[in-house]
């Protein structure tokens, strides 16, 4: 359940716009750290935090604080709905122990629920729950039914079904929710509809005889972004390997994905990236290193340069010393019978 709670922020297909909200709940969260937090993202964005060493529902983004984003009476109902989930969290963390037969150790409960704007103007909801990472229980608001996914779920599924949980998260879902969304669109426009373009890397690395390239895009945003490797015009799928699409501290988001090629093969290759900054989609080809001779040709010059010079130098001196002999002079010894020339040495490697 983790990742699909992971992947409900990364968005699905056709959507325009999203708004989610996270909690989690610890019985060993680690010193210093809050054991139950609550996040709210619109459009894989963060624009609101609790948890509970705060006990405060915040904003975090500027135009959530702006004049008009919410009622004045918002903030106070938000914090006191989560902390109501907060006790929720307790009682859920309490209550999975008792049905997986835990009797102490490090566990987890978590539940997500949001809604989607589709490009068509069709909108969906969703509420999962989840426990040490594994899914627990989902709801289907189509169908009005929830999904048990261990044995553990059942006697919650029975619970919610025959006390009419179906019909208060349909209508958040379908109603409220939407209803939300669109007036965070409308407040947040500015900041949710800019566009920065990606910076696209492409490069490659030969071992075992396999060359690996790899496309990173980096510093984009909206957060959708279509990445891919194209050979001889064809889209190839299968056999790349992303890393997926993750945040940076900057608000923007940076992704990569590898593809493995025969060692001759790498001009064959492209990467290609659809982006909503992007006119079209931008096609970018890994450069093959090429062997620079420039620096090597001119160290062999300034080496053979150089070694003319000693050479001339030793003749100048050799034919004034044979000049002095021939003068009845002769060159004066040092002290300790050594060479007169001394070395400075080289200075050490900082």
């Amino acid at each position: 359940m983790l990742g699909l709670l992971l992947c409900a922020v990364c968005g699905a297909a056709g959507e325009l716009h999203s708004l989610r909200y996270f909690h989690t709940a610890m019985t060993d969260p680690g010193p210093g750290l809050p054991w139950f937090f609550e996040v709210g993202y619109v459009d894989g964005e963060i624009f609101v935090h609790y948890d509970s060493t705060a006990r405060r529902y915040v904003p975090r983004t500027e135009w959530m604080k702006a004049t008009g984003a919410v009622d004045p009476e918002y903030w106070e109902m938000s914090t006191r709905i989560a902390q109501s989930n907060e006790q929720v969290g307790r009682v859920e963390l309490v209550t999975v122990s008792r049905r997986y037969n835990q009797s102490g150790g490090s566990h987890t409960a978590q539940w997500m629920y949001g809604c989607d704007i589709l490009e068509d103007g069709t909108t969906r909801g969703y509420y999962q729950v989840a426990s040490d990472g594994r899914d627990f229980i989902a709801f289907d608001k189509d169908t009005m039914t929830f999904t048990a996914a261990v044995p553990e779920a059942v006697p919650t599924k029975r619970t919610w079904e025959e006390g009419g949980v179906a019909e208060t998260w349909k209508h958040y879902l379908e109603e409220t929710c939407v209803q939300w969304l669109r007036r965070h669109m409308e407040h947040g426009k500015a900041e949710l509809g800019r566009t920065e373009q990606p910076e696209v890397r492409v490069w490659g690395k030969e071992a075992d005889g396999i060359l690996t390239l790899s496309c990173r895009a980096h510093g984009f945003y909206p957060r959708p972004i279509a990445v891919s490797w194209v050979k001889d015009g064809a889209v190839l799928g299968q056999d790349t390997h992303s890393g997926g699409i993750v945040p940076n501290s900057d608000g923007t988001y940076h992704t990569w994905v590898t593809i493995e090629a025969l060692p001759g093969d790498g001009d064959k290759y492209q990467c290609r990236v659809e982006h909503a900054s992007l006119p079209q989609p931008g096609l970018y080809s890994w450069e093959r290193p090429q062997s620079n001779l420039v620096p090597i040709v001119v160290g062999v010059v300034i080496a053979i340069v150089a070694v003319a010079i000693v050479a001339g130098v030793g003749f100048i001196i050799y034919r004034r010393q044979a000049g002095k002999k021939e003068k009845g002079y002769n060159v004066a010894p040092s002290q300790d019978g050594a060479s007169s020339n001394s070395s400075t040495g080289s200075n050490p490697t900082i």
